[in-house]
């Protein structure tokens, strides 16, 4: 048994989980709070942390047919060869909530400053701070790797 990532239909998440959930599939859908301009006053609201995705400890072998055709599914990541997520992707997910929430870590890093990540895949990668993502207690890293540099969000790549 592994853990797999589901897609599910836009905004799903919550109602796929209840149901792959009540199968007896254990399930992880994290959630992050953000602060939002809703009708004119910013408040704190709560978010998916990976919106229209599911992650689910199962066999795939045994139970990915059962899966695929749960409401609010459109597949499993991977499609016909399921990809599973490591432990320590989970582990680290896992490490940070409170509940069902995220908790993000706050660090005064400045544009431009070289970091080393601790935790997490990407745990001792260096990368260089691009800025962090408004609204969504979330931040861009360009992440040095194979020599050379990769925005991951523009998945544009310059050399070192």
């Amino acid at each position: 048994m592994n853990w797999y990532v589901i897609y599910t239909k836009p905004r799903s998440e919550e109602s796929t989980a209840r149901l792959l959930g009540n199968a007896g599939i254990e399930i992880l859908c994290p959630k992050i709070r953000v602060r939002k301009r809703v009708r004119g006053k910013y408040t704190e609201v709560t978010e998916q942390f990976f919106p229209s995705y599911v992650f689910a400890f199962f066999d795939s072998e045994t139970t990915s047919h059962m899966i695929k055709y749960t409401r609010g599914v459109k597949y499993i990541v991977g499609k016909e060869n399921p990809l599973p997520v490591p432990q320590e992707i989970i582990d680290a997910i896992k490490e940070r909530m409170k509940g069902d929430v995220v908790m993000p870590a706050h660090e005064d890093i400045r544009r431009g400053e070289r970091v080393l990540i601790k935790e997490g895949p990407f745990k001792d990668f260096y990368g260089i701070f691009e800025r962090d993502v408004p609204g969504r207690e979330r931040s861009m890293i360009l992440l040095d790797a194979l020599y050379c540099t990769v925005d991951i969000e523009k998945r544009s790549i310059t050399k070192a």
